[in-house]
Parts: structure tokens; C-alpha cells; sequence
């Protein structure tokens, strides 16, 4: 089957893709495309070739390729792969790994239809899964198996991912994950703090009051402030440095940041006997304080909802966004503009009078 599709240049002129699929017996078999500056052209060709390769002896033997096993095998060898190459962040390996103990795993790569697709979603949520969680399964599975098509020539029709995510998104089955905007009011951060010393007044433990009130000052991720070491900060500076910083690109960036006077007053008064600053396990940080919000009855408020806060705060206290992004270290105004939900009572009415 034939599809033609008008794809925009750099240039901004329209140009046309043609593209020739041949299935054997329900198989992929053949696949090949072409580009033209007229739809016409496109047409034609993909009609010449479609009625060329429609003759068993006509499909190139070179083409003619067999399924590669179920799809848990196709997510393995992905992950072996691609985390020989670079580090495989912890979230998209856990999700993959995951992905290989579903049933829609247990099917062949090539015969996965777009019912398989629907199902795999619709049981997921039956299970309780979110709109956005199962979305993030549809995007994993279109990037490895269109990964698997290019570099192990399995042939993959991509076109049933597609055509089970326009059934599943009217359905509402599946949706984009929503930016957050949620910020802690004053009373509930009062309350925090009070709980934590309380806690901290009863026994030796992780100080939960000053890691809270770093982040809201730092504007750091929770595993940020878990890895900063003392070595790093520099006093005259009043800066540190995130290791391996989160980055849609590079997994090895090292960057220093600058300390507010609050954050920095917060790391000097820490115990330096260790290497790191906060030398704690970040998923003991953030279980931490999940469970005193169930106790205090917070609801749906996150660690990382401190960064968003730390944020907020800086541009309420009017640094400019080039400024904000030496502490916060966004790499863009586009991702950097998601935190800055600024309070009414923060802004300062300005008029045209001298």
C-alpha cells in the first residue's frame, strides 16, 4: 500500500514523500520511499513501483526479512544496546523494564496490531495506570521500534502505534502529562517545618527542616542536593556545582550554580565530616517527606514542587530570567517559564509617573 505525505523543507517549500509498502501474507516484506517536489510525481512512482513489486519475483531478496521473537526481545537487546553506547537514564530503563514483563510483550514484534496496542492501554488503566503513564508506554514503544526498523531491519509497521493512538486518544484512554503548577501555601510549608523539628527534637535522623527549606532557597532537585560535595562550593563565589545535571542531551554535564544567602547559610551550618553535603539517600529524602504530608494531610503536594517554588520566588524577588537560570540552571526560557506561577500579591504595580 502506497501513502503520499506533504512534508515542509527548511526552506519552507513543500515537498511530497512517497512510500511503498509490500505485505506477504500479513508480513511486511518491502518498504521503500522516495521524495518529490510534486504530488503528481509521487503518485506515479508509487504507482509504477507498487505494480512492479506486486509480482512475487519483484520484491528485492536483500528486503525480504522475518520477524525478529516477541517484543520483550526487541526492548532487551534496546536497552543492552543503547546503555553500551551512553547511560540509560534510571526512569526511561525502569519503564522499559517494565515494559518487557507486559503480555504485549509475549507477542511477536511483527504481528503486534493495533488491537494489541488498545488492549495493552485499556488493561493498563484498568489497573489503575494514568492517561499520561500509558501514553509514555506508546512513546517508548514507537522510539524502540523504530530504533529496531533502522538498525536490525525489522519490519515494523510504525502505522499501528499511530492508528491505536488516535483511537485511545478519543477515547481519552491516553493523554500528554499536564505541566504542574502546584505551590505550597505558607501554612503548609509552617507546618512541615514544625513537624520535622519535632522529629528532629525526638531522635537522630536525616534533617528533613533544613534539606526542605535548601531546596525552596536552592531551587536544587531532590538527587541534586543527595550529590553535592563540599569540594565543589566555593566561598569567595558563593557558587557549587551539579554532577551529572539533568539534560534532555547530555547525560555528563557538569554545571556550577549560584548559592542564594539563605541556601548558603543552610550548607555552612551542616555537619562536613562527610563528602557530600546532605550525605543521605535521595529516596529516603523524598519518602520522607511524603509521609509528613499524609500525616499533616498535605494533599498532592510533591519534593519537586520545592524547586518549582524556589523558582517562583526568585522571580518574585525580581531577578531577570537570565539570572533565575544561574541558580535554577533551566537550560530555556520555554522549560524554565513551567515554574514561574507568581503570586498577585507579589507583583509590584508600576505607573508612568515620575
Amino acid at each position: 500500500m502506497a501513502t503520499i505525505r506533504p512534508r515542509q523543507r527548511r526552506d519552507g517549500s513543500i515537498a511530497y514523500l512517497a512510500e511503498v509498502r509490500i505485505k506477504r501474507d500479513g508480513r511486511l516484506v518491502h518498504r521503500e520511499s522516495r521524495t518529490f517536489d510534486k504530488r503528481r510525481l509521487a503518485t506515479d512512482w508509487a504507482t509504477r513501483r507498487e505494480s512492479k513489486l506486486g509480482k512475487s519475483d519483484s520484491v528485492p531478496k536483500r528486503k525480504q526479512l522475518t520477524p525478529r521473537g516477541p517484543l520483550h526481545k526487541i526492548l532487551l537487546k534496546y536497552r543492552k544496546e543503547v546503555s553500551d553506547i551512553r547511560p540509560m537514564g534510571r526512569s526511561k530503563s525502569s519503564h522499559i523494564k517494565f515494559l518487557e514483563k507486559t503480555n504485549l510483550a509475549n507477542i511477536a514484534v511483527t504481528d503486534i496490531k493495533s488491537s494489541d496496542l488498545i488492549e495493552h492501554v485499556r488493561a493498563r488503566r484498568r489497573s489503575g495506570a494514568g492517561a499520561s503513564t500509558v501514553n509514555n508506554d506508546l512513546v517508548w514503544l514507537r522510539i524502540i521500534l523504530r530504533y529496531a526498523r533502522a538498525a536490525w531491519n525489522v519490519p515494523i509497521d510504525l502505522s499501528v502505534i499511530d492508528d491505536a493512538y488516535e483511537v485511545l486518544r478519543t477515547e481519552k484512554l491516553v493523554a500528554k502529562s499536564k505541566a504542574r503548577s502546584r505551590r505550597p501555601s505558607h501554612s503548609e510549608l509552617s507546618a512541615l517545618s514544625e513537624y520535622f523539628r519535632e522529629k528532629e527534637k525526638r531522635r537522630s535522623s536525616i534533617p528533613m527542616r533544613d534539606i526542605m527549606w535548601f531546596a525552596i532557597h536552592s531551587a536544587r532537585r531532590q538527587s541534586e542536593i543527595t550529590s553535592l560535595l563540599i569540594v565543589d562550593n566555593d566561598r569567595k563565589t558563593q557558587t557549587g556545582i551539579v554532577r551529572n545535571l539533568k539534560h534532555p542531551s547530555d547525560r555528563e554535564l557538569f554545571r556550577r550554580f549560584k548559592y542564594s544567602d539563605e541556601a548558603w547559610e543552610i550548607v555552612c551550618r551542616q555537619d562536613h565530616d562527610e563528602d557530600r553535603v546532605f550525605p543521605f539517600e535521595p529516596r529516603t529524602v523524598g519518602a520522607a517527606f511524603t509521609r509528613a504530608c499524609r500525616v499533616l494531610e498535605i494533599d498532592d503536594l510533591h519534593f519537586h514542587d520545592l524547586r518549582h517554588e524556589a523558582t517562583s520566588r526568585l522571580f518574585e524577588a525580581g531577578y531577570s530570567i537570565v539570572e533565575v537560570q544561574q541558580f535554577t540552571l533551566h537550560d530555556s526560557w520555554g522549560t524554565l517559564s513551567r515554574y514561574t506561577h507568581l503570586r498577585p500579591e507579589s507583583v509590584a504595580i508600576r505607573t508612568g509617573k515620575k
